[in-house]
């Protein structure tokens, strides 16, 4: 029988939202026209390396679009996240897959942001901070009503937890 406050290991059972994968790939796309795009003005207004810089910028727009083809789904099969009465459960990563538990004994705030790619798609991340000092748990891609009540019930239940976050 485990102690009420033990905290195992395993993986988180939530998945990201549907509307993540939308959401990863206008990030994706986005990050590859800026670079595609300064190459190819550059390409069209130096001469003698024209021909360099328009093709750098055609293998990072097929590079590009591989990514933004690929790895959205990708992801949407990794990303995963669970809370629980005892901690809050996070897995990310494609290649480098990275399993963060923050015991609810350890919050320290609970933060909803909402940028505007994550507005247009009705999403929003919450942000754990707790006393670690790799950072923050992020859990991005949820709807943005799910999001609120997360944060409301991350909340509520910190702050039954005894522990001082330290």
């Amino acid at each position: 029988m485990s102690e009420p406050h033990e905290v195992r290991l395993r993986p988180p059972r939530n998945a990201v939202d549907r509307r993540a994968l939308g959401w990863w790939r206008v990030r994706l796309l986005i990050a590859t026209a800026v670079p595609v795009a300064v190459l190819a003005v550059l390409g069209a207004f130096v001469g003698p390396a024209r021909t360099w810089l328009l093709a750098a910028a055609g293998a990072v727009a097929v590079s590009g679009l591989g990514c933004t083809a690929f790895l959205p789904a990708w992801w949407f099969r990794v990303h995963r996240w669970e809370v629980t009465e005892d901690a809050v459960y996070v897995r990310t990563g494609a290649l480098w897959q990275e399993w963060r538990i923050a015991p609810m004994s350890r919050i320290q705030t609970v933060d909803t942001v909402r940028g505007p790619l994550e507005q247009a798609f009705r999403l929003a991340t919450v942000t754990v901070t707790t006393a670690s000092s790799k950072g923050a748990i992020r859990v991005e891609g949820l709807d943005h009503e799910l999001a609120a009540e997360l944060a409301e019930r991350l909340t509520a239940i910190t702050r039954a937890t005894p522990g001082d976050a330290t």
